[in-house]
């Protein structure tokens, strides 16, 4: 499956953000699906995670709050709203999914498939 992330841009600190992933097949549905980010000079982080039934999600401790993921299997599309937005949320963005079941959700490595991210820039 391919995915495509999208939503990115410039917010200023205390702003929202929704970041979208379209996914090209509808084998999306079974797959789990998380978000990570990249700063510049820094490691791929773990944002949060939504398993392939939308019912259960987690969230890295920075996002627990302000972000919250979302799919809408019927469209193929998994979203991240960011709200409150802080300088330090300021990367690239990327989405990620696999049909793994279980999966280690902060493990990037065992994600199969990834978008080709979206920049994320709050400015303060």
């Amino acid at each position: 499956v391919q995915l495509q992330a999208s939503g990115g841009g410039l917010v200023q600190a205390g702003g929202s953000l929704r970041l979208s992933c379209a996914a090209s097949e509808r084998t999306f549905r079974t797959y789990t699906v998380g978000w990570f980010r990249q700063a510049p000079g820094k490691e791929r982080d773990f944002v949060a995670g939504i398993n392939w039934s939308g019912r259960v999600t987690h969230y890295a401790e920075f996002a627990q709050g302000r972000f919250t993921i979302s799919r809408d299997d019927e469209k193929n599309l998994a979203f991240l709203q960011m709200n409150d937005l802080k300088s330090e949320d300021t990367a690239v963005y990327y989405c990620a999914a696999d049909p793994s079941r279980p999966i280690r959700w902060s493990n990037w490595g065992e994600y199969a498939h990834w978008g080709q991210g979206t920049q994320v820039t709050v400015s303060s």
